[in-house]
């Protein structure tokens, strides 16, 4: 991920490989490394197109991201309130430690932290998920892709924080406005013949259902 946002002029595919823990992108592990090079090498792979979302502040700058634009409390000691508007239209308004606004790809990162759905990657969609919402109510909420997503800091509190894939780039004061929308820029994944997401999926959720015939 750190990849794509030092070098957002690169247009190749990305062949991802998991040194880490979950990585839902790099689902090539360690022992598996040379194997997946010779079925890459042997063209035995297809590249998938990953929609991407963009973040414009008030004064116009602008930043993208895979998995998630996230709007949260920061240094602020307790609950702020952000307003939600879809198009124009008012959705809620939540008092949370944060709003996650997420790609399918990001669907399993932060927002499934967060108690969000999961969405398989080809599904042209957002998820709002709010973070430790203050109601039992709380729910996320999957939306289509083609909207502008307006999420407004109303608490009299010091700034919150934004951040695109974990990487802070703005402060927001009360009052002010974050819109999310629609990138189109997209992210270029390889995916080996011998990938499959939903064992991927399996894998790193640890679900452990057997197959019945």
């Amino acid at each position: 991920m750190r990849i794509i946002h030092k070098h957002p002029e690169l247009t190749a595919p990305i062949l991802g490989i998991n040194l880490g823990s979950l990585g839902f992108l790099a689902d090539i592990p360690v022992p598996e490394i040379y194997p997946s090079l010779q079925d890459l090498i042997k063209g035995e792979f297809k590249v998938l197109e990953r929609m991407m979302i963009e973040g414009e502040t008030l004064d116009g700058k602008k930043f993208s991201a895979v998995n998630d634009m996230v709007v949260h409390r920061a240094q602020n000691p307790s609950l702020v309130d952000l307003s939600i508007h879809v198009d124009g239209h008012y959705l809620n308004t939540f008092s949370a430690d944060g709003i996650i606004i997420a790609t399918p790809c990001g669907s399993t990162a932060y927002s499934l932290a967060a108690g969000g759905p999961i969405l398989e990657p080809g599904i042209p969609a957002l998820v709002i998920t709010p973070i430790s919402a203050h109601t039992i109510s709380n729910r996320p909420i999957v939306i289509r892709p083609e909207v502008d997503i307006q999420v407004q800091f109303l608490s009299e509190a010091m700034p919150v924080e934004v951040s695109n894939d974990g990487f802070s780039i703005h402060r927001m004061n009360s009052g002010e406005v974050f819109t999310v929308r629609y990138s189109e820029r997209t992210f270029r994944l390889i995916s080996l013949k011998s990938q499959d997401y939903f064992a991927t999926l399996r894998t790193k959720l640890g679900w452990a259902g057997k197959m019945r015939a």
